[in-house]
């Protein structure tokens, strides 16, 4: 193995839960729920779909439904589709859809997983290139640079950005290609079987973490540092 390709969120970072989300943006707008109240509109966005990061929405509305499906092509298609899932729930102010879709993008908003800096940094030791491969409507640099993890990753390759969106395998060609590195030597690490999957058409071996709260998950990047065997080449799947 010569290089690992990461995905963003729910394998590196999580983001925080909808209610928190929904607490902040209504702190920054000085604007009041009661608990109870905060609590379902929470739960409402959850089911929605609405938080960038988090779950998927229970049913995607027909008007939404070609806007979702591309929506990790453009940062303002995936501004759209995700506003446009938010406004399925009232809030006290219309404001608050393009709130909470702004603070999903601040580092506050996302935490590293327990395991993350320890993996990167032994990566970098051993001389093992990093990149990681996102489907995403924006820039995420700033969140490592904030968590102190950009000093690890030498590429960035974001589906925006490329208006490519995994599992096609050319976006996962363009992080091999970024770091120099023969695709079957490359190990690709994700929490979505289909999309993270597609690096697996190159030849890349491809290791799967499950998307849990960083306080569930503290270890499960841990087992990536075993592909650093010389026996192990990048060509299974977990």
């Amino acid at each position: 193995m010569t290089a690992v390709l990461f995905d963003f969120s729910g394998t590196l970072f999580r983001v925080e839960s909808c209610e928190s989300w929904l607490r902040a943006a209504l702190d920054t707008a000085e604007l009041t729920l009661g608990e109870q109240e905060l609590a379902r509109a929470a739960q409402a966005l959850e089911e929605a779909g609405a938080l960038p990061g988090g779950a998927s929405p229970l049913r995607v509305p027909d008007e939404v439904a070609e806007l979702w499906e591309n929506r990790d092509r453009s940062a303002e298609e995936h501004r759209a589709a995700y506003t446009a899932l938010s406004r399925q729930v009232p809030l006290p102010d219309p404001a608050l859809h393009d709130a909470l879709y702004d603070r999903h993008m601040t580092p506050a908003a996302w935490a590293p997983y327990p395991d993350a800096a320890e993996v990167l940094r032994t990566l970098r030791e051993r001389g093992i290139g990093v990149a990681v491969v996102s489907n995403i409507g924006w820039d995420l640099r700033p969140v490592f640079r904030t968590h102190g993890l950009d000093a690890y990753v030498d590429a960035y390759v974001l589906s925006y950005e490329h208006s490519i969106q995994k599992p096609d395998p050319r976006l996962f060609a363009l992080a091999c290609a970024a770091l120099d590195a023969d695709p079957k030597d490359v190990l690709m690490v994700g929490d979505n079987r289909q999309a993270d999957g597609g690096a697996a058409a190159l030849g890349c071996g491809v290791h799967f973490v499950d998307h849990l709260p960083v306080a569930r998950r503290p270890d499960a990047l841990l087992p990536v540092l075993d592909w650093l065997r010389p026996t192990d080449r990048a060509t299974r799947t977990h």
